[in-house]
């Protein structure tokens, strides 16, 4: 695990101005649960503060400002990494941050949205800069693969759709996962290793990333949000089951009890699913 520190260097602040990364944050929600959004417009202010540009109305904005702690991770093309914890302040709606954001060639020339909203948040600590352990996670979403038929749960009824199911289990797909620590902040790190042992159930080997896949308590509710190269994602809660032997291989558990579609424009949740109800007032 990563050295902690209290801000970020010069160098950790240029390499988070692209958009072109990912960029999630957990949040808590009014229930107390976990919930993680794709942000790729977070940047630093400062050393010791983040921006996020808001270009599309999600859960989590609405989230961080009932409850102001956050997780971050921000990883970089050349799959370098950070994460740590934040804490919201306010939001502005003009000025050199609302201006910067909307100058970037993502936003500078986009004829149907930019960002509308800026957020603030105060840095609490987070990671150096680390590189993604590619051997370590390979060979953990290969003993997965083989071993997550032994874990399924042998009900027939669907909760993840075929789509959202192969997307789990694509190799190169991104997982993360997330769940709420002691002391009120989410805790986010890399599970890329989780597939789907059906579609009521994720599995995963517990190579990569092992202390902090341990250090999960049985039964805690936790968030895994799926990313795909294509910008294909969705995102489920459930129920982590602690740790069981299959096929030899012992796998962390976690079941599915809600599945949300966080993809543009369009966000809304799948399953248990929702009645759509007709718009009455304009």
């Amino acid at each position: 695990m990563s050295d902690i520190k209290k801000a970020f260097s010069d160098d950790d602040i240029r390499s988070f101005e692209p958009n072109e990364k990912i960029g999630l944050i957990s949040c808590i929600n009014p229930e107390g649960l976990p919930h993680i959004a794709l942000i790729t417009t977070m940047q630093a202010k400062s050393p010791t503060e983040l921006i996020l540009g808001e270009f599309s109305k999600g859960l989590s904005k609405e989230y961080i400002q009932k409850n102001n702690n956050i997780a971050f991770l921000i990883m970089t093309l050349d799959r370098s990494m950070w994460h740590g914890t934040a804490r919201w302040t306010h939001l502005r709606k003009e000025g050199p941050d609302y201006e910067k954001l909307n100058n970037t060639p993502m936003f500078r020339y986009n004829t149907y949205f930019g960002i509308n909203t800026v957020h603030y948040l105060d840095l609490i600590e987070t990671t150096e800069r680390e590189s993604l352990p590619m051997g370590s996670i390979i060979f953990s979403a290969l003993l997965t693969s083989f071993a997550k038929g032994g874990a399924k749960t042998g009900t027939e009824s669907r909760i993840l759709s075929t789509f959202g199911e192969k997307l789990f289990n694509q190799l190169d797909s991104l997982k993360f996962l997330s769940y709420v620590g002691d002391d009120g902040y989410p805790i986010l790190f890399p599970l890329i290793q989780c597939q789907a042992a059906d579609s009521r159930r994720l599995a995963f080997a517990t190579g990569a990333y092992r202390q902090e896949i341990e250090a999960i308590p049985e039964g805690k509710p936790v968030a895994v949000f799926a990313l795909t190269m294509k910008m294909e994602d969705i995102l489920i809660r459930g129920t982590f089951r602690g740790f069981s032997r299959h096929r030899l291989v012992n796998l962390g558990l976690v079941d599915i009890d809600w599945v949300y579609n966080s993809m543009p424009p369009a966000h809304r949740q799948i399953y248990p699913e929702v009645e759509i109800q007709p718009v009455v007032n304009f």
